[in-house]
C-alpha cells in the first residue's frame, strides 16, 4: 500500500496571477513573452481621442492598448502552471481590477522608471488588499539607471516587498519574476495573519 501511494502522481496546482502596472509599462508583452500557449490579448488601436487619457510621454512609438486583460500560461516541471492575467493600465478600466484579482495568489507589478508614478495605483492597491506582489522593473533596452534598492526607496515599499530588475521581452528574465512572486507567495501563506482587518475590495486610488 505504502508503494502505491509513493507511485502516485503528484497533484497538479494551477494558480492565478495578475500582471498590473501603468499605461504603456509591458503587460501586454511580459505575458506574451514568458507564456508557453498564445497569448489572448483584447487590444485595441489607440485614437487621438484617447490621446487625452492615454499620455504617451517616454512611449511615443505605442500604437495599441489593452482594454479588457492579457492571458498566458506558463508551466514549471509538471505539478505547477501559472495563468496570467494582465490587467489594463488605464484609470478608466480599473472597475476591471476587482474582478480580475478575485482568486489570485499574488501579483507581478511593472514598473517603468521613465514614467514610475504610474506605478503607485497599482502598489497601492495590492497593499491594501494585502496580495503578494513583487515589482518588477522593465529594463528598456537593457539600461537599468536605478538599482533596485532606489526604486523600492522610490515607492515608499514595505521591507518585504521584492524589486526585480527585468527585461519583459525575455523569457528566462520573466520567469526569474514569476518564481520570486512564487517564493514570496509561499513564505506569505506560512506567516501567522494579524489581526488587522482586511480592507474593503475597492478600486485603485
Amino acid at each position: 500500500m505504502d508503494s502505491e501511494r509513493s507511485d502516485a502522481p503528484a497533484p497538479f496546482l494551477a494558480l492565478k496571477i495578475l500582471v498590473a502596472g501603468g499605461f504603456g509599462v509591458g503587460k501586454t508583452t511580459f505575458v506574451g513573452t514568458v507564456s508557453e500557449i498564445r497569448p489572448l490579448n483584447t487590444e485595441e488601436l489607440l485614437t487621438e481621442a484617447g490621446r487625452v487619457d492615454d499620455s504617451l510621454d517616454e512611449v511615443t512609438d505605442k500604437r495599441t492598448t489593452t482594454v479588457a486583460l492579457d492571458f498566458g500560461r506558463i508551466t514549471f516541471g509538471d505539478d505547477l502552471a501559472l495563468y496570467l492575467f494582465g490587467t489594463p493600465g488605464q484609470d478608466r478600466f480599473w472597475f476591471l481590477w476587482d474582478e480580475l484579482a478575485t482568486g489570485a495568489l499574488g501579483a507581478v507589478v511593472l514598473a517603468d522608471t521613465r514614467r514610475l508614478r504610474d506605478s503607485f495605483p497599482a502598489v497601492d492597491y495590492f497593499e491594501r488588499h494585502r496580495l503578494p506582489f513583487v515589482v518588477a522593473v522593465n529594463c528598456f533596452n537593457g539600461v537599468r539607471d536605478y538599482s533596485a534598492g532606489e526604486v523600492a526607496a522610490a515607492l515608499d515599499l514595505d521591507e518585504e516587498t521584492p524589486v526585480v530588475l527585468c527585461d519583459a521581452r525575455d523569457r528566462e528574465s520573466g520567469k526569474e519574476v514569476l518564481v520570486t512572486l512564487i517564493e514570496l507567495a509561499g513564505e506569505a501563506a506560512t506567516t501567522p495573519a494579524t489581526t488587522e482587518p482586511r480592507c474593503d475590495v475597492g478600486t485603485p486610488r
